[in-house]
């Protein structure tokens, strides 16, 4: 695949559509990106822990808080992941597409943001959509798939669990191998047969429930050595591997391992698969639940702020949650010593990050304190928790390492979201996303070629309850009602909106770079009315409503784009290339382009790929349904709102309607066609509905 920048146009409706891709966001990459796609494809490690917060990264705010050896601050360490962002790139704006999990695995897995994806909310247990995800791409592109850990999106609650039969098995969405918790709630237990707190759970080994086997298995330890005894065998295949690596801890109930973790590491040491039913993997001795890091066991602090009185030990549920984390951070040196000693470590990319901000829960029995965040300040720099949208409820500790590609020590500032890996991955696979999805190659910031492309930055989130009253917390964010809750991106300023009414409610506005704490609402001192106008327009345009999460901003009309002396009409863009899915066309050369009057599949003399953007003009506000029809595949979108997605599963020649409540004025159209076969055909057609 070749790349190269946009070619410049000295026509006005040349000019019209690229005024377009300017608001779209799109580019087409430099010609020196090319070469990452010559090299062997890289085996892909994606490691996602459970409730890690920001601030527990040793790395991102820990060690500064061990500097300052303040002995009212205690700290914990993550040496390997120190180690790892070392020697490759830490994101400092990186966030989650949701403050809970479900919804946010949901668009890391799809490549689509909150306002497209089907779980939302506290969608637990839902089925994953049945569409392009991680698994299945780089599947389609020649990769060996394979899922560990908390899953959790299965769906068919309806059917009985003996029944084995989910919709959405990791098996069913591009997995080939399985080993895990299959329901959200077994995750909140670590020793599935023995079930210390939460009773005993189920843990499947592809369509097997294997749980009877698994005595004393702590699960961190159990998918550690499942992963290490995976990558193993597919270490001297020939086809390139994919690992999406889901650890159920530090959420829940924060068991503790049953001993050190075992010396050496990698092929050899560290945690090892027996197999043996009732000894599984060789920490399966000794007693569950009962051994802590002796640093944290023996830990004290100044719980009074008061150096005259003694210090008083650590309480019990935070030496347990820094067990936890610092037992993934051994599993993580692990894994990346095996790759070492397998000679794979220079052609694996390892990327590391949690799935949402750091909770309050601890699920222990009564007698423990209640976890609380604040203890370690494990959200960091920031306010709010998990269920939160303040930027410690949804900014994640992300690290992705990739020796020889990614320098040593990178620091990315540029803001992301977690469903950018998903086309970060494929064109890492040789091939460009598909147009589906709302996620950005991240290759430009990681290997410092090319110019890095904005990623859509939207979270919409509904809960009851509050924000913590902690006193870390700034007393404006202190109980906060949550409700209907909204995030949104533009450069450093982030907007946020709680207990959302309506479409017209004003976003807090703050510099999230410059006041990472959101203490100053910029939206107060009257300077910020285009920058509101704009956000208010913007989480319109990139989202669609979906009716199992109704929003309160769901009938408002879509604002027209400000571009109204854009010239009407269509710009054409035609590619080639065998694609098995309808492609993001941002970052492929176009071989021929043109102006036309109307969508038509005529346009199309050679190659079988066709992209239209302009402009439609909506005389009046109201509703309007939009129709298209393809011999092949095809995705439309008005703004960035994808109305049709005629690519999965799409029967050729069958047609597709989508409805958007739009304001009159003048809309941007992109569609995507994908010729598939001889015949050529493309139909489209738009419309206001009766009222």
């Amino acid at each position: 695949m070749k790349y190269q920048r946009l070619m410049k146009s000295y026509f006005i409706t040349i000019l019209a559509a690229l005024m377009y891709v300017v608001y779209t966001g799109c580019y087409i990459p430099e010609e020196s990106d090319k070469d990452i796609l010559n090299d062997k494809k890289p085996n892909i490690i994606f490691v996602l822990v459970d409730d890690m917060g920001y601030g527990d990264l040793g790395v991102l705010f820990q060690n500064q808080r061990a500097m300052k050896n303040n002995r009212n601050e205690p700290w914990q360490i993550t040496p390997n992941l120190d180690q790892m962002a070392n020697e490759g790139a830490l994101f400092y704006n990186q966030y989650a597409a949701a403050p809970v999990c479900a919804p946010s695995r949901a668009s890391l897995l799809t490549g689509r943001s909150q306002g497209h994806a089907t779980v939302r909310n506290n969608q637990f247990d839902k089925a994953l959509e049945d569409n392009y995800t991680m698994a299945s791409v780089l599947k389609t592109a020649g990769y060996v798939t394979a899922a560990f850990g908390k899953w959790g999106l299965q769906g068919g609650q309806e059917r009985k669990p003996e029944s084995h039969d989910w919709p959405a098995h990791p098996l069913n969405r591009g997995f080939d191998y399985f080993l895990g918790y299959m329901r959200h709630a077994d995750g909140h237990e670590h020793y599935p047969k023995e079930g210390v707190y939460r009773g005993k759970k189920e843990v499947w080994l592809n369509r097997i429930n294997i749980t009877d086997y698994l005595d004393k298995c702590y699960t961190a330890d159990l998918w550690t050595a499942g992963v290490k005894k995976w990558i193993t065998e597919q270490s001297n295949k020939k086809k390139p591997f994919f690992v999406f690596l889901a650890y159920d801890t530090p959420h829940a109930v924060m068991e503790l391992p049953t001993q050190p973790y075992p010396e050496g590491g990698g092929l050899n040491g560290g945690l090892q698969w027996i197999g043996n039913p009732g000894y599984w993997i060789n920490t399966a001795t000794g007693e569950v639940d009962s051994w802590t890091y002796p640093e944290y066991a023996s830990a004290t602090w100044d719980d009074d702020n008061n150096p005259a009185t003694p210090e008083v030990a650590w309480p019990e549920v935070y030496r347990r949650y820094a067990t936890s984390i610092r037992r993934i951070d051994d599993a993580v040196g692990d894994i990346i010593r095996l790759l070492k000693d397998l000679n794979i470590d220079d052609n694996t990319i390892i990327v590391f990050s949690s799935d949402n901000g750091p909770s309050n829960e601890s699920y222990l029995p009564e007698g423990y304190k209640r976890n609380n965040p604040s203890f370690f300040r494990s959200f960091g720099p920031f306010d709010g928790i998990k269920r939160d949208c303040w930027e410690g409820g949804v900014r994640m500790p992300v690290i992705a390492r990739w020796p020889g590609h990614i320098k040593g020590g990178l620091k990315i500032q540029t803001p992301s979201m977690l469903f950018d890996w998903v086309p970060t991955f494929t064109e890492m696979a040789g091939l460009p996303a598909p147009a589906v999805m709302d996620g950005v190659s991240l290759l430009p910031s990681l290997t410092g070629r090319g110019r890095q492309k904005e990623s859509t930055v939207y979270i919409e989130y509904f809960v009851g309850g509050r924000t913590p009253r902690y006193a870390d917390f700034a007393p404006q964010h202190r109980g906060r009602i949550r409700n209907q809750m909204q995030v949104i991106r533009y450069g450093n300023y982030t907007g946020v909106r709680y207990d959302i009414k309506s479409a017209d409610d004003d976003f807090e506005i703050y510099n999230v770079e410059q006041d990472p704490q959101q203490l100053n609402n910029l939206a107060l001192n009257g300077n910020m009315k285009d920058i509101q106008r704009m956000m208010k327009a913007r989480v319109l345009q990139m989202r669609v409503p979906n009716h199992s999460a109704p929003r309160p901003y769901d009938d408002a009309l879509i604002p027209a784009s400000d571009n109204s002396s854009a010239v009407m009409g269509y710009v054409y863009k035609i590619y080639n290339g065998e694609y098995p899915w309808v492609p993001d066309i941002s970052g492929l050369k176009p071989f021929q382009q043109g102006q036309t009057g109307h969508i038509s599949a005529d346009v199309i003399k050679s190659g079988n790929i066709v992209n239209f953007s302009g402009f439609i003009d909506i005389p009046e506000d109201g509703e309007y349904s939009f129709t298209v029809m393809a011999k092949g595949k095809a995705s439309l979108r008005i703004h960035k709102a994808l109305v049709i997605d005629a690519d999965y599963g799409y029967i050729s020649g069958t047609y597709m309607k989508g409805f958007l409540k739009l304001k009159a004025g003048r809309h941007p159209v992109s569609l995507t066609y994908l010729k598939k076969g001889n015949e050529a055909g493309i139909y489209f057609k738009w419309k206001k509905v009766a009222s």
